[in-house]
């Protein structure tokens, strides 16, 4: 049978604690500073030296920084398709715009997401049903999957970070993911009594176009807008200054980008070892995606022998 915390018991537990001065002592410096810190041990540090006998290179500068932000998907592809591009042109530093992606996924996905709201409504789905209650739960995030990476590539292209660099709500994205959540749920009721009460689609569209007009706003005013043509320039290893340009995102890609690193040609591989799920098999989830009209997200599901067999031999060998 459980029983309460009876008062007696908690007085019990706080003069057991002051009953110990290193408790107290330990109180002290909690209160003032981060614990973490604290109980770090100064004998183990100074005796703990990383020296290690097997060395990775650096494959390239500068080491990136995601923040306090759900971008590791944007960060990850970026950083192995800036490799290709730094030993073409023998850059030494150089990031691709996480920021430049991310502004148009937040614009994309709110898109993509209120268009899932009218085919759930026009579907019959009810709002207390569990796939109306998944979609208002979390209406947008900062996660993706490597096939969004390949539709805002092939439609926005790239731009290098130094023409659209990080905005505080970029490495911070919680509030501006907040405001929009709370934009995309109102619009969601707005939609949903539109085909209840028999809208047409074109009054439908009509609405979602005014909506994404307000969410293009929230996102411009917390990131800024994105360059539409650049000129880039730049020093190689030689320090030869280079330069090419004016290009707009998409020339970008498509010129110096693609034929080094084609997002079209790769496909995203995972290990779901579950009997359901047999191995050979494509799989997909309902309403997972970024943009309306493009390439559906698909899991490529082998075992993890072939995972590990191609890290070594395309990775490692390589």
């Amino acid at each position: 049978m459980t029983e309460p915390l009876q008062l007696d018991r908690l007085n019990k537990l706080k003069e057991d604690y002051y009953s110990d001065t290193k408790n107290e002592l330990a109180q002290n410096a909690c209160t003032r500073f981060d614990p973490f810190e604290v109980a770090i041990s100064k004998k183990r540090t100074d005796t703990c030296l990383h020296v290690y006998n097997i060395k990775i290179e650096s494959e390239g500068k500068p080491v990136t920084n995601q923040e306090h932000s759900g971008r590791c998907w944007l960060f990850a592809a970026l950083n192995v398709m800036r490799l290709p591009f730094m030993k073409k042109y023998g850059i030494e530093e150089f990031e691709f715009s996480q920021t430049y992606l991310f502004f148009w996924d937040k614009i994309e996905r709110s898109h993509y997401w209120l268009n899932n709201i009218v085919t759930t409504a026009k579907q019959g789905e009810k709002l207390e049903g569990r796939l109306v209650n998944f979609l208002l739960h979390d209406p947008i995030n900062d996660g993706g999957q490597w096939d969004m990476i390949v539709n805002l590539v092939n439609k926005y292209g790239l731009v290098p970070k130094k023409f659209f660099p990080d905005a505080f709500s970029s490495r911070n994205s919680n509030h501006m993911n907040m405001i929009i959540k709370t934009k995309l749920r109102e619009y969601a009721k707005e939609l949903r009594d539109k085909v209840s009460s028999g809208a047409s689609d074109e009054d439908i569209q009509s609405t979602i176009d005014k909506q994404i007009a307000v969410i293009y706003n929230i996102v411009a005013t917390c990131l800024g807008i994105p360059p539409e043509k650049f000129t880039f320039e730049y020093y190689n290893k030689e320090k030869e200054y280079k330069t090419f340009g004016s290009l707009t995102p998409q020339e970008f890609y498509e010129k110096h980008v693609r034929p080094l690193f084609n997002v079209d040609d790769k496909v995203c591989l995972v290990n779901d070892p579950r009997e359901l799920n047999p191995f050979g098999k494509l799989y997909t989830l309902q309403c997972l995606g970024n943009v309306v009209g493009g390439r559906r997200t698909a899991y490529n599901n082998q075992p993890i022998g072939v995972l590990i067999e191609y890290v070594l031999t395309h990775y490692f060998m390589t």
